[in-house]
């Protein structure tokens, strides 16, 4: 199972934000899509909220598909979309935002490797308009990954 990245710039992003992981958990959990939510900690406080997504939902070509959020008390994140596929292949895009060298605070990994990057504006950066736009995207993905059957 492919990892989520490490913490885009541990030292820069400040520590992460409970209070919007354990928000964006609940929407998590409320989602259709969404059949476990799980955090996964150091021994002081939430790290990473993963949410694994409803594998029915998918062609059978994919495996396992999840999302991983990291929110940090600087506003900053990372919500990393990962499908694992039959063959062994992952198709994966993040949307970042974090102090950085390679683009603009606010980008995105295009898919299918997440290596390609790109700037990115958001009418907003609320975690539940982030949120919104990311589970949009997703959606559109099943829907691609269907029509391309």
């Amino acid at each position: 199972m492919s990892q989520p990245p490490e913490d885009p710039a541990p030292h820069s992003t400040g520590p992460p934000d409970r209070q919007t992981l354990r928000l964006l958990e609940r929407h998590l959990s409320s989602d259709s899509l969404v059949t476990e939510t799980t955090f996964d900690t150091d021994s002081y406080e939430l790290r990473l909220l993963r949410g694994l997504l409803d594998a029915g939902r998918y062609p059978d070509s994919v495996t396992v598909a999840r999302l991983d959020i990291r929110w940090f008390t600087t506003g900053d994140f990372s919500v990393h979309y990962v499908e694992e596929h039959k063959d062994g292949e992952l198709w994966e895009c993040r949307w970042d935002r974090h102090p950085n060298t390679h683009n603009t605070r606010l980008h995105f990994h295009k898919p299918p490797s997440a290596t390609e990057i790109t700037n990115l504006e958001l009418p907003s950066l609320h975690p539940l308009e982030v949120y919104s736009t990311v589970l949009t995207a997703i959606e559109q993905r099943i829907e691609t990954l269907w029509s391309s059957q």
